[in-house]
């Protein structure tokens, strides 16, 4: 005695609770915007892409973009750290360019104290 296979693909009528404890879940189900953002912020995302811009075989313009989405623990985790110390990410900023042009004018003046120096040793 053979089953008899039903011919229908999708169900017509509401599954009961039996049928979808048994139901295949995807990766996108139940999931709202937050655990995509959740999930990609853990595990990173990499966009990469090529623009090419050509008129009659001859190119024009060529753009290479890569792009890395990730959370901070996770690029801390990769070695990508370079907001740490630039200075436009930090609170500090504006200390640090007068700091940096403090040393500028004090390196500048020793040059020239430098120079004034060695002009009279030579002649």
């Amino acid at each position: 005695m053979t089953a008899a296979i039903p011919t229908k693909a999708y169900p017509t009528a509401p599954m009961s609770t039996k049928d979808s404890a048994r139901s295949i879940s995807t990766s996108t189900s139940g999931s709202t915007l937050a655990d995509v953002l959740e999930r990609v912020l853990d595990k990173g995302i990499v966009i990469a892409g090529d623009i090419s811009v050509s008129v009659a075989s001859t190119e024009l313009l060529n753009i290479r973009i890569r792009l890395l989405i990730a959370s901070v623990d996770k690029a801390k985790e990769m070695g990508i750290n370079w907001w740490e110390n630039n200075p436009h990410f930090s609170t500090q900023s504006q200390s640090l360019i007068d700091a940096n042009q403090q040393l500028m004018q004090r390196v500048e003046s020793l040059e020239t104290e430098l120079r004034s120096l060695r002009l009279p040793s030579a002649s």
